[in-house]
Formats: structure tokens, C-alpha cells, sequence
């Protein structure tokens, strides 16, 4: 009888069941595993390790379908969400299943920070830039509050990473941030400013670094009425974030209309586009030595 009435609803409602396979479609990392890296010592030829924190929720988690190849880029490296080891940065960043067996994975793809830090090393070939994944699908930015657990757990992150690099002196030079569909209601928005500003400020000083740079990015706007006016008036507090708090920056990412299916998480193409995005603005704040 279920197999009746399922092949039923297949033969009425085929686009249902194409659509439900390609929120899905994201599929696990391949072999061969993660390569470890041993962060007390640099690359010959390079002189510093930068450190930067990815933050947000699915967006900056990444859910474009990954290269067949993972990159191996002495001068790109990843702390590993599940085991806080180092390895050679490569798709997904935010990799929840095992270095080497990739259980435990989940649908985690391609994010905008691979492009990021391949963009920050190519401005500066004297950087291994090291990144510190932290963001979550879904998050709420009442949990990237000060004391609540994703900030908190982020926090934890950035002091280990600056612990395990301690012998090379590397110095956290900045944090991105993707999040906001999750507060695009008309019950949060009013609040969502003053969230991100405490939370920025938090950070600044739980990590002794008043100027930390830190660079939003709007959200997709790829939905449409009545959804799409919370996103629009989302995306008018994130860019409008410069102008109330000093050494920020925001990536106007609007024109970025390609996604994975669900008219929610940019594809591949538009996370890379806004991984340079982030590193030109987050250049901009960097101070110059």
C-alpha cells in the first residue's frame, strides 16, 4: 500500500521529490584524507602565520558542491572543528566527520573561505594564513552572544589557536561573519544591531585586540515576497554596520543571485565571488606595517 501511494505521488508531484534530493545533494569529502600540519614551524620563506576566525551560520559553513580535488596549499591552513589539529585548508573548512575516515560528516561544502585565504595569500606570499572555523547552520546571533555557547565555544577556538602558534608568534588579524537569515524576522530585526555590535565588542575584548578587524556580508536575497522584505531590511543593518562600529567593513553580496536549489545558500561560484569580497574589505582595515 505505501509503495502504491508513493509511486502515486512521485507520477503527480515529481518536482517534489527532485527538489528534496537537491537540498541533500551536498556530498561527503572524498580520499584521500586530511593532510596534518605541524603549526610551530613556517614554510621556508615565510615570516608570519595570520590567524582569522570564520563566523556565522549555513552560509559561512558552506553548502556549494566541493571541486573533485582537494587543494593542498602549503601557505593555506584549517584548524579541524572535531579534533582541533591543524591540516592543510582544503573544502569543506567546516568538516565535522573524521580527518581520515570523514565519518561523522554532515553537509558541510564549499564556503566563501577557501577563496578568502587563498586571496590574502596571494596579496602577501610572506603569510601562511591559518584559518579558525566556527560557524554553525542555522544560528541564531543570540547564540553568538557573550556567555552563550557558540561565542563562547569560538572563543575557546581563537585562545587555542593562538596557543598552538605560539612558537611562530602568529597574531589573529581578523574575523569574517555570514549569518542573518536566521534573525530576518520582524521579532529580531529590531534587535539584530545592537546584538552584532555587542558581540563585536566582546570579542575585541576577550581577545586584548580593540581593533580586531571584522567584515560582514549580506545575506542571499534570493527569495521572494513577503520574505524577501525581512532579508532586504536585514541586509540594511549589516551594511549599515561601518557606520556605527569603527575598524568593520561589509560585503554587499545582493547582486550574488546563484544557489544550491533552496533560494537559501549560494553555490559554489557565489561563495568563491564573496570570499574575495571579504579578503579586498578585510585588507582595507588592515593596518599597514
Amino acid at each position: 500500500m505505501h509503495r502504491v501511494l508513493a509511486i502515486l505521488l512521485l507520477a503527480l508531484c515529481p518536482s517534489l521529490f527532485a527538489q528534496k534530493a537537491k537540498k541533500a545533494a551536498t556530498p561527503p569529502p572524498t580520499k584521500p584524507p586530511l593532510v596534518s600540519v605541524d603549526i610551530t614551524k613556517l614554510p621556508e620563506g615565510v615570516t608570519q602565520l595570520d590567524l582569522f576566525l570564520l563566523m556565522g551560520q549555513s552560509n559561512m559553513k558552506g553548502r556549494g558542491v566541493m571541486p573533485e580535488g582537494p587543494k593542498r596549499d602549503p601557505r593555506i591552513v584549517m584548524m579541524h572543528l572535531k579534533d582541533d589539529q591543524w591540516y592543510l585548508a582544503r573544502h569543506p573548512l567546516h568538516l565535522t566527520g573524521d580527518a581520515k575516515t570523514f565519518q561523522g560528516h554532515d553537509n558541510a561544502g564549499v564556503g566563501p573561505g577557501l577563496a578568502f585565504a587563498e586571496t590574502l595569500a596571494a596579496a602577501n606570499p610572506k603569510a601562511v594564513i591559518g584559518l579558525v572555523p566556527c560557524a554553525v547552520g542555522g544560528s541564531s546571533i543570540k547564540l553568538w552572544q557573550k556567555g552563550a555557547k557558540l561565542y563562547e565555544e569560538a572563543l575557546r577556538r581563537a585562545k587555542l589557536a593562538l596557543q598552538n602558534t605560539a612558537p611562530v608568534k602568529a597574531r589573529i588579524r581578523g574575523v569574517i561573519w555570514l549569518q542573518g537569515e536566521a534573525n530576518a524576522n520582524p521579532q529580531e530585526l529590531p534587535q539584530h544591531a545592537e546584538r552584532l555590535r555587542a558581540m563585536i565588542e566582546a570579542l575585541r575584548a576577550d581577545l586584548a585586540l580593540p581593533e580586531l578587524p571584522f567584515v560582514a556580508c549580506t545575506i542571499g536575497e534570493m527569495k521572494t515576497e513577503p520574505l524577501l522584505t525581512d532579508l532586504k531590511a536585514m541586509n540594511e543593518i549589516q551594511l549599515s554596520l561601518p557606520k556605527s562600529v569603527p575598524h568593520t567593513a561589509c560585503v554587499d553580496a545582493r547582486d550574488l543571485k546563484t544557489h544550491i536549489g533552496d533560494a537559501v545558500h549560494f553555490d559554489t561560484a557565489a561563495q568563491n565571488e564573496i570570499g574575495k569580497r571579504f579578503a579586498a574589505k578585510l585588507l582595507g582595515l588592515l593596518p599597514q606595517e
